[in-house]
């Protein structure tokens, strides 16, 4: 492995992780989605208590009638926003061995796969997800993300660059490439690709959360409390302000001990 790619992909391992807490405010994660947005789903998780009557539902269709595709994939979302991610996974695997040409259920199973950490077998099943001569953006954009979970952060923004010539300054994919930028510790570049996604969608808490992590790098703690804290109550603000400290605490460590 390059040095490089070395050094990209252990930042990965410990920040987005650990970013998705930022963003939720500690909340139960559903997997890569929710620290990028990347791959689709809800943009909050859905209550646990609130959730059970939907997926008590949709698991006896899926009983009743297993080979439904559409059934296969609602099922398979609900598990993947429950935080079922090993179960998800089985069950969309199942749907696309039923149904191996449905572009829909690749792309749920690749979501799947990235979720349970699956994620070169997740790139490979995204890629068939889509054809060339009629791309997804939201696939490509998912794709990159896989790509920078597996420290290949300039191959990622290369699908995230094409993703872009689809939907020029879409607020998901710009904060998925600030992110990537951020792993390569180009945090100038970073900041400046996080900023477009904010000026573009302010109220999107992730590409808040991703803005703020960048600028609390560069040591500018005082905006990024003031972004992350926006709009909400104060105590979700403190929360995330808290959150956001303690990860920017943890990757100082992690700099210090290199």
């Amino acid at each position: 492995m390059s040095k490089r790619s070395s050094l990209a992909s252990s930042p990965a391992r410990f920040l987005l992780p650990a970013l998705a807490v930022l963003a939720l405010g500690g909340c139960q994660t559903t997997g890569l989605e929710d620290v990028t947005g990347a791959l689709g789903g809800r943009s909050e998780p859905v209550a646990t208590a609130d959730a059970k009557p939907d997926m008590n539902a949709l698991r006896e269709r899926y009983r009743a009638n297993p080979s439904d595709p559409n059934v296969a994939l609602d099922y398979g979302k609900a598990l993947r926003e429950s935080g079922q991610r090993a179960q998800a996974a089985a069950v969309m695997e199942q749907a696309v061995l039923l149904h191996p040409s449905n572009k829909a259920l690749l792309a749920g199973y690749g979501r799947a796969l990235a979720d349970n950490g699956n994620f070169q077998q997740a790139f490979d099943v995204l890629g068939r997800a889509h054809a060339p001569e009629d791309p997804d953006w939201h696939i490509l954009s998912a794709q990159g993300a896989v790509l920078d979970q597996l420290g290949r952060n300039e191959e990622a923004q290369q699908y995230y660059a094409s993703a872009l010539k689809i939907v020029p300054d879409e607020p998901s994919v710009l904060s998925n490439l600030g992110l990537s930028y951020m792993l390569q510790n180009n945090l100038p570049r970073a900041e400046e690709t996080m900023r477009r996604a904010y000026q573009r969608d302010p109220g999107n808490s992730r590409v808040r959360a991703n803005l703020a992590l960048v600028l609390g790098l560069e040591g500018k703690q005082a905006e990024a409390e003031t972004i992350v804290k926006a709009d909400l109550p104060p105590d979700q603000a403190a929360a995330k302000v808290t959150a956001l400290r303690q990860l920017l605490s943890k990757k100082q460590q992690q700099r210090a001990e290199k």
